[in-house]
């Protein structure tokens, strides 16, 4: 019964509502990965179809509301991603990776400072280190919350706590933070 569903369902159609969906509500600085998010859009909505679900049955294309809220979930999706990798183009990294390697000062100068981070995270209590670690690394209090399993006002006060520590020992051994 699978095939038969799926040979019923107009794809063709399918593909190109999503493709009008999605870039109506892709952002501009998406742009470049609209054909992706078209794509895992396509899937989840195929996966549905050949499933045989109640929304598929006897239809040959999805309702636009449907269409929409799938691809609303798909650009959702995709922007966690993006804000929890914290992910920047290829060609600006390397720009900016170039820029540091052409400047053996500042090379050495920031190798210092993280020899000077990790020591000074070394010498805190562990609640702190971890929290601390979690935010120079890009989380949220929130997100870190969630990842370490603790109440989100403890991590706040260790994250901040830490950092001050962070600070003031990074001062002692003559850095400025």
């Amino acid at each position: 019964s699978g095939p038969l569903v799926t040979e019923a369902f107009d794809y063709v159609a399918l593909r190109r509502d999503l493709v009008r969906v999605v870039s109506r509500l892709c952002p501009g600085w998406l742009a470049g990965k609209r054909d992706d998010l078209v794509q895992t859009a396509l899937l989840r909505v195929m996966h549905v179809v050949e499933t045989k679900s109640p929304v598929a049955e006897g239809k040959r294309t999805a309702a636009a509301s449907y269409l929409y809220k799938v691809a609303y979930s798909v650009l959702i999706d995709e922007l966690r991603r993006v804000r929890r990798r914290r992910e920047i183009d290829l060609d600006d990294a390397t720009a900016v990776l170039t820029s540091v390697a052409d400047d053996p000062e500042r090379t050495t100068a920031s190798r210092q400072i993280g020899r000077g981070i990790r020591g000074c995270l070394r010498a805190m209590k562990k609640e702190r280190r971890l929290a601390v670690t979690l935010h120079l690394q890009g989380h949220t209090v929130p997100e870190a919350a969630r990842i370490l399993d603790w109440a989100f006002k403890r991590t706040e006060n260790l994250v901040y706590r830490g950092l001050s520590d962070l600070r003031a020992c990074l001062t002692a051994k003559g850095m400025k933070p």
